[in-house]
């Protein structure tokens, strides 16, 4: 450390960790939370979920393999700002193709090093992910009452609707296709089932997966109605995950889903999508303590017995005690017991909580997209 830290985060209790400030100068008040996942650090920073929340990695080698023009979620970094133990160091990949300092400062996103990331994730775990503020100065001078005062001032993200920050300004048709060696990325040029995908802070790689799965997936903002859904005739819709409170998005998704619902039109679901067609379907959702966030996640599905590795990256989550009858809950976390899936039982309508397109992850739950294929097979 040296003697004049240049960056510093504040929690709203008055706890204040100094480290040294790189990619933006300026300040950024969010909530904080902390991921777990040992790859991936810029999908996570432009995964659309993260809008309104800083991320702690618990993983210290952050940085390491530089970014590239291929890993990006969405155009930009959504995540406000990032915290790691150790400073990021000149990138070592053969894809790599700018440091993660830079990239963050062209970004306007601002990273702090040097900080006691065990201890600070403790914080996280006792207080539930606390408001912060988080400011880089290279001169080393804050002001730690005012930025205090900025983290107790943050709102939080209850009662919150992001997904109009983050969705789509239109509709547009996406045909891209997983990454695969050597190729990279291929576009799909044969004909599929058409899905319409309620972009509610949609990461480039769920589209990708329901492009590899054999769908012409069209995209939609996350304002869209009932009547623009089904003015396109889909074979099923796909319900997006994305950041803030669900029910706060749901007093003009819910209705939406609603109608889709009564069409009997196969709907799958992804995090804040999960949450969406639970709410449609008369479900509750809670703020959880300091949610789920990495990619080694433990879901058991109910159906099977089979124990699933998971990504997760949510701070809200479905109340299974306000189910009602006629859905089943078909995944559980193992680490808490919260509801990670369900389904209806007279249609073909399902959805998780968590992230099976595996950007960053494990990939054992990719057949979710198979069988969101083969539930549309099956209506012909």
């Amino acid at each position: 450390m040296p003697a004049a830290p240049t960056a510093c985060l504040v929690l709203a209790d008055g706890t204040v960790f100094y480290g040294h400030g790189f990619g933006a100068t300026g300040t950024t008040v969010a909530e904080l939370c902390f991921n777990t996942a040992m790859t991936g650090y810029q999908e996570i920073m432009t995964d659309p979920s993260y809008a309104g929340q800083v991320v702690t990695f618990t993983f210290p080698h952050i940085g390491n393999t530089g970014v590239n023009l291929e890993d990006d979620e969405t155009a930009e970094p959504v995540s406000e700002g990032m915290v790691v133990k150790w400073d990021p160091t000149d990138p070592s990949n053969w894809r790599a193709q700018e440091h993660l300092t830079s990239w963050l400062a062209k970004r306007g996103r601002i990273g702090i090093g040097g900080i006691d990331t065990r201890r600070l994730t403790r914080a996280i775990r006792a207080q539930g992910a606390p408001h912060v503020a988080l400011e880089h100065n290279p001169d080393g001078k804050f002001d730690l009452e005012k930025l205090v005062a900025a983290a107790r001032g943050f709102a939080g993200l209850e009662g919150l609707d992001l997904a109009k920050d983050v969705t789509c300004a239109q509709s547009y048709r996406w045909d891209e296709m997983r990454w695969a060696w050597p190729e990279g990325y291929s576009k799909r040029e044969t004909p599929g089932h058409k899905v319409v995908a309620i972009d509610f802070g949609a990461k480039r790689n769920i589209l990708r997966c329901l492009a590899s799965a054999g769908c012409d997936v069209t995209v939609l903002p996350a304002t869209a109605t009932a009547e623009d859904v089904l003015a396109l005739s889909p074979d099923g819709v796909f319900l997006s995950n994305g950041p803030g409170d669900p029910a706060a998005t749901g007093q003009y998704a819910v209705p939406m889903i609603q109608s889709v619902l009564e069409r009997d039109v196969p709907v799958f679901g992804i995090c804040l999508g999960h949450q969406m067609l639970a709410l449609a379907l008369g479900a509750k959702t809670i703020k959880m303590n300091h949610g789920h966030h990495g990619a080694n996640h433990p879901v058991k599905d109910m159906e099977t017995g089979k124990v699933e590795i998971t990504s997760m990256n949510h701070g809200f989550t479905v109340d299974s005690q306000t189910l009602p009858d006629h859905v089943l809950e078909t995944h559980v976390s193992l680490f808490d017991g919260s509801n990670c899936g369900i389904r209806l039982k007279d249609q073909p309508v399902f959805s998780v909580q968590y992230h099976p397109e595996a950007s960053p992850g494990p990939q054992d739950s990719y057949y979710l997209f198979e069988r969101f294929a083969a539930a549309m097979d099956a209506r012909g």
